[in-house]
């Protein structure tokens, strides 16, 4: 069997406002009332007369129902879905129908925070925020068993598939790939359509999904703290070392366009080495006093 034929649809229908029926029962029982205090009859007329009052006053107090803000109902009579409410107001409807109600606000769940292994093997503790809410009540009820229980073991699903194909950080052998933790928004909006598409059959409208939490599982933690202090410290000093060699290239020049000393080689070279050394040192140089020619 083809899923199309097995879907539901949601139907929006119309009933009956609540307030004219409910004059009308007033009515009817009032009416009921003065006859059985006016009209003289027998035991047997009057015994039946007080139970059919009483049993239509039940039945018909059973029909009504009200819709809220943000609030639906979904009818159904002897097991046939006869329609959803969405309009908000007081309503009546066939006292034998069931009137289940389902919340149309925007639902915000905060996702447990799992264990998994990103792209590269590496344990890493993961968890998202996701916001929803009901599209399709008829979905929602009738195509999953529990709409709710179902969204929650959705998002950890999506979570770990999302989790498990891009790497925790970026590499530089491979600059250009997602990872979780430098394009958290390319991220997020994948797995939001991730989402969509496993909450799709129960009717579920996915608004905003993003990541709330995201670290190393706390046996590589600490090796993996180190890690990137390695790679912040090397990129630092490459940092320095292309500006100080930048620096030493725009003395030389000018140095030579203005004349201000001859260098040959051997002393060009000198001097390039202690710019590098003053402009690269982490701690203050020591000047060292040469008494005698740079050749002695």
């Amino acid at each position: 069997m083809s899923d199309a034929t097995t879907r539901s649809h949601e139907t929006e229908m119309s009933p009956v406002s609540g307030w004219p029926i409910l004059i009308a029962l007033f009515g009817y029982e009032i009416a009921t009332g003065v006859t059985l205090a006016n009209v003289e009859m027998g035991a047997g007329l009057r015994v039946p007369l007080v139970l059919g009052a009483i049993l239509i006053f039940l039945l018909t107090l059973i029909g009504f129902f009200v819709v809220g803000p943000n609030m639906s109902r979904v009818l159904v009579l002897f097991g046939t879905y006869k329609g959803t409410v969405r309009k908000q107001g007081f309503f009546w409807t066939n006292s034998f129908t069931s009137k289940t109600a389902v919340s149309l606000k925007a639902n915000n769940v905060a996702s447990d925070t799992i264990k998994v292994n990103d792209l590269r093997g590496s344990p890493i503790e993961i968890g998202a925020v996701v916001v929803w809410q009901v599209q399709d009540t008829a979905q929602a009820l009738f195509d999953v068993e529990s709409y709710e229980e179902y969204v929650d073991i959705q998002i950890e699903t999506a979570v770990r598939s999302v989790a498990s194909a891009h790497p925790y950080d970026e590499n530089d052998d491979a600059a250009d790939v997602v990872s979780l933790r430098g394009d958290t928004g390319v991220v997020a909006q994948e797995l939001a359509i991730e989402l969509q598409k496993r909450l799709h059959r129960a009717g579920i409208e996915v608004l905003e999904a993003r990541l709330s939490h995201l670290a190393y599982a706390p046996e590589i933690a600490s090796a993996m703290l180190q890690r990137q202090q390695a790679e912040a410290i090397i990129a630092a000093r490459a940092k320095i070392v292309e500006g100080a060699v930048s620096m030493v290239e725009q003395a030389l020049h000018d140095l030579g366009e203005r004349n201000v000393v001859e260098l040959d080689d051997e002393r060009r070279a000198t001097l390039v080495g202690n710019l590098l050394v003053v402009l690269c040192s982490q701690s203050n140089p020591q000047p060292v006093l040469n008494t005698g020619s740079l050749y002695n």
